[in-house]
């Protein structure tokens, strides 16, 4: 592999205007599909063939009238106290109200809370509610102010006027203040790693267009379909723009090495792209292969989610193999810091203190070296200190619990939750989250007035109502209002309990289903999913480091090291989110269990990442054990020349999860965000800097060990470019 990458690194630095000029071409082209077609799709959340999706679906096309759909809004009236809105003159109030709301743009229809088949007003008289349909494609904000103006009247005399449910909120904003502080202090870390704004912008340059042509690819694809959802687009860009600036970091520090060695730009070029390219490859390939496993849960959300963060990191990857060279190319010497620059004119002479060293590495000047001294002389003890710190970290993962969406919205202060609450209060927690049980078959509606009574009597029915029956199809269905709200654990044993109940049911086909009931189903099969996932991604892991190390024992570390980084990152996030602690520094508006699809995330883009981190450094300390070096003094070697690298591309990728980890947007984001802050941070300064070289240091050369049959059987994907060392001689031979 490594000869093919150094291939296209030289191929990419030698025609600069081709490559350059075909991503400019494929920018264009991906413009002209985007504009006016990207589309945005938030649906709600559903499995593919589960019972409660496909008896929602029939439901839909049955009973049209039946489905609430997003266009529902609901302007929730609260009277003050003493007065009752049952009253002549309450009602009328509210009269006025519903008139008025039903001649808002956009609004189609107000339904008549006191309505005799349908009326909406509690016992007491307190609330009343109108639902409104709403055109799904209303500006959301321009509706909303207009029956704010609407309800007026009623404010002013002291009624308290909600409105409940939601629109579309259109877009995403994906390029918030903290964003951008965040990019800003990944270009500073760039800047003092490298020491050259040369190679900092062209570092920087390089992965703004990975993240620019990804996103267009994304919004490409999302115009050919449905649309994507909004959080697709974001978690792309945060995971693009992060991997994007580290995989460029890793190939323009080693061209620097090189340069450093003697080498000329071409051959330098060659050589980064051969070798650091191949780590990259590797670790990219984890990545995507980490995401789109993420379609074995079979959520539609899950999957399109996975397949968008992996587009953006291959557009990362692809970048960083033919976009990096060209700018080498361009660079130069430049990409060196000014005072090792060669003066015009002259020929570059490389520094002494580059020069290949052995036991004298250990002796190597700067915080790092010193740090890498240190844990190889007390690897016991430097161990011990790392796993009691990220123990520390880890235990709230121990309390961790799940939602998939909060009831009546993530923002407590919006009217949307004010209006959840007061109907909940009025009408009974499941007043608004109804269980659907749906009868198919010639005798549907006699077989569901038979079973009504059964399902009665079942422990947290609030009410059953009447049996409804469709017009042009052999369905009819139960609408079962539970004593409890959608996210308690007694409404998902009331779904449990009648789907036993109506197992035994005869003369037609019973589901279960409503959004209550799917998204119970969804949330189970995430907590399973995840299992299966996680040990997915292990497998993956020991199968991917040992095709990479040529050992049994390094892959066994990097996968414990990953479970422990993991651990960490959900361990802060659950004391933060859930627990409250320091919430206001993520600008948390309550503390709750976090979203469901949080952990699942967190795995699939925190493994590839602990990869990477494994991948650039140990193949280091691989390199110098291959070139004859025991393991107490490769380890320090590899640790040396790996570590600034490992230091600045942990800076960077942190950098950017916290700029979205402190957005104060998007509460699953900002969770997801914090998580990755965290498990990038103990990954690569904790485990990968202290556990991993200490425990190399006590497993001594057994660390490298394999069977001699598996390594003959296995591949090799030459990480450390040796098949380039080997390619230098024979063509000096061929000249001769």
């Amino acid at each position: 592999m490594s000869r093919l990458l150094s291939r296209i690194g030289a191929f990419s630095a030698a025609h600069r205007l081709v490559v350059a000029g075909a991503w400019i071409v494929l920018t264009v082209a991906l413009t002209v599909v985007t504009i006016g077609g990207a589309k945005f799709s938030d649906a709600e959340f559903s499995i593919s063939g589960a019972e409660s999706t496909t008896a929602l679906a029939t439901m839909k096309e049955a009973f049209p009238e039946a489905d609430p759909g997003a266009g529902e809004l609901l302007l929730v009236v609260e009277a003050p106290g003493g007065t009752s809105l049952a009253r002549s003159d309450g009602r009328k109030l509210v009269a006025g109200l519903v008139s008025r709301a039903a001649d808002v743009p956009d609004v189609k229809s107000a339904a008549d809370p006191y309505a005799e088949d349908r009326p909406y007003v509690s016992e007491d008289g307190s609330v009343a509610v109108s639902t409104l349909a709403v055109d799904l494609e209303a500006d959301q904000a321009a509706v909303e102010a207009d029956l704010r103006e609407a309800a007026a009247p009623l404010t002013e005399k002291g009624y308290t006027v909600e409105l409940g449910g939601a629109l579309d909120d259109g877009p995403p904003e994906i390029a918030g203040i903290t964003e951008v502080i965040g990019v800003v202090v990944a270009f500073v870390v760039l800047l003092l790693t490298f020491g050259s704004l040369a190679a900092a912008g062209a570092n920087m340059l390089t992965a703004l267009s990975g993240v620019v042509v990804g996103v267009l690819g994304i919004l490409a694809w999302s115009a050919t379909g449905e649309g994507i959802q909004s959080t697709t687009l974001i978690i792309a860009v945060m995971l693009g723009l992060a991997v994007g600036i580290d995989y460029a970091l890793l190939i323009l520090s080693r061209f620097r090495d090189e340069l450093r060695r003697g080498a000329g730009v071409d051959a330098a070029v060659a050589r980064a792209a051969g070798t650091a390219g191949t780590s990259v490859v590797v670790a990219g390939t984890t990545v995507v292969i980490a995401l789109s496993g993420l379609a074995v849960v079979r959520i539609a959300f899950i999957t399109e989610m996975g397949l968008g963060a992996a587009l953006a990191v291959i557009v990362a990857v692809a970048a960083s193999l033919t976009l990096v060279p060209v700018l080498l190319k361009s660079l130069g010497y430049k990409a060196l810091p000014r005072r090792e620059r060669p003066a015009p004119g002259a020929a570059y002479e490389p520094p002494a203190a580059v020069a290949e060293t052995t036991e004298t590495d250990e002796q190597r000047p700067g915080l790092l070296g010193r740090w890498a001294r240190l844990v190889v002389a007390r690897p016991v003890l430097t161990m011990l200190g790392g796993t009691v710190l990220v123990a520390l970290l880890a235990v709230p993962v121990l309390s961790l619990s799940t939602e998939l969406d909060p009831p009546g919205g993530p923002d407590p202060a919006s009217s949307q939750r004010a209006a959840y609450t007061t109907v909940s209060d009025a009408f009974g927690a499941g007043e608004q989250n109804p269980l659907i049980v749906l009868f198919e078959g010639t005798d549907a509606a006699g077989t569901a007035s038979a079973t009504a009574k059964e399902i009665t009597a079942l422990s947290g029915v609030a009410d059953v109502s009447p049996v409804q029956r469709a017009e042009d199809a052999d369905a009819a269905f139960l609408a079962v209002t539970p004593d409890h709200g959608p996210t308690d654990a007694r409404t998902k044993e009331l779904v449990d309990s009648l789907r036993t109940e109506t197992d035994a049911v005869t003369g037609a086909k019973v589901s279960v289903t409503g959004q209550t009931a799917v998204d119970v189903d969804v949330d189970a099969a995430l907590s399973s999913g995840l299992v299966v996932y996680l040990i997915a991604v292990v497998g993956l892991s020991l199968l991917l480091l040992t095709l990479v190390f040529r050992s049994v024992l390094v892959p066994l570390l990097a996968t414990a090291g990953f479970l422990m980084s993991l651990a960490a990152g959900l361990g802060v996030t659950v004391a933060v989110f859930q627990w409250g602690w320091l919430g206001t520094l993520v600008s948390l508006d309550e503390a709750r269990p976090l979203a469901s699809l949080t952990p699942l995330i967190v795995v699939g883009v925190l493994f590839g990442l602990a990869m990477d981190y494994q991948v650039f450094l140990v193949a280091r300390m691989h390199e110098a054990h291959r070139s004859g070096l025991h393991t107490r003094a490769a380890v320090v070697r590899g640790f040396g020349q790996a570590s600034p690298v490992v230091v600045a591309a942990a800076a960077i990728m942190a950098a950017v999860f916290a700029g979205f980890a402190f957005s104060g947007g998007d509460q699953m984001v900002a969770s997801v965000g914090l998580a990755l802050t965290v498990g990038v941070l103990v990954d690569a300064l904790v485990v990968r800097m202290v556990l991993v070289p200490a425990a190399l240091r006590l497993l001594g050369e057994a660390s490298w060990w394999m069977p001699r049959t598996l390594d003959r059987v296995l591949p090799n994907l030459d990480t450390e470019g040796s098949s380039l060392e080997e390619e230098g001689p024979r063509r000096e031979l061929a000249r001769t």
